[in-house]
């Protein structure tokens, strides 16, 4: 089970921490990644976290330099660090597991329920 959390409203410029909390599997061994999908659009990758103890990272060319993923293994938690947000970064963010190839979207096996973000211009 995968719990978003985080979400809320905030003024472009502004900063959010989501959070997804793993449960009921080992979390250590799957690479997680965030997806969002804007009102109207298709669901869309935003940023994948290896689960190698190198633990690289992967992000969409929209949010790179803006935004950070990274895990706590010991705390089965993925994080996405949003910063200098944006109107356009307004959508709901899921977090999501897979054991492929962090871009194929079809191999991601389970995903949270999601967390509304939205950014005011």
């Amino acid at each position: 089970q995968l719990v978003e959390s985080g979400g809320g409203l905030v003024q472009a410029g502004g900063s959010l921490r989501l959070s997804c909390a793993a449960s009921g599997r080992t979390f250590s061994t799957y690479t997680m990644a965030w997806f969002r999908q804007a009102p109207g659009k298709e669901r869309a990758f935003v940023a994948a976290i290896s689960r190698s103890d190198i633990m690289p990272t992967y992000y969409a060319d929209s949010v790179k330099g803006r935004f950070t993923i990274s895990r706590d293994n010991a705390k089965n938690t993925l994080y996405l660090q949003m910063s200098n947000l944006r109107p356009e970064d307004t959508a709901v963010y899921y977090c999501a597991t897979t054991r492929r190839d962090y871009r194929l979207e079809d191999g991601y096996d389970y995903w949270g329920q999601g967390t509304q973000v939205t950014v005011s211009s």
